[in-house]
């Protein structure tokens, strides 16, 4: 796994905050598993912009951020499934927010974006 050069720092929650969600796919992840989506095919389906292999890593960082568990069944073939820990669950409300954010926000912010 890569090793960060510089610390993290533990001195603000907003840097916790940042380092476990930061990355392209992991808020569009947690809410997946949120409504239900589980299955790895099912999250690449619904995610069809990111590369499998990223949302591998993001997976794997998320389990390793305890904010996601994995299951593996013992049948062929292989069967896997992730579910929100009660550290994941308790950041819904949170991406709950920031969407309701954005929407409200909307015409302002899609200006920013136009080309």
């Amino acid at each position: 796994m890569y090793e960060k050069k510089l610390p993290v720092n533990l001195d603000c929650g907003l840097h916790l905050f940042l380092q476990v969600v930061q990355g392209k796919w992991k808020i569009n992840l947690l809410w997946a598993i949120h409504s239900g989506i589980k299955r790895p095919g099912e999250l690449q389906r619904k995610i069809p912009n990111a590369s499998r292999r990223v949302l591998d890593a993001q997976l794997g960082q998320l389990i390793e951020h305890k904010l996601i568990s994995k299951r593996v069944y013992d049948e062929l073939p292989q069967k896997v499934e992730f579910e929100l820990t009660k550290l994941g669950a308790s950041l819904i409300p949170v991406i709950e927010v920031t969407a309701r954010w954005g929407e409200d926000n909307r015409n302002e912010l899609e200006q920013l974006f136009r080309i």
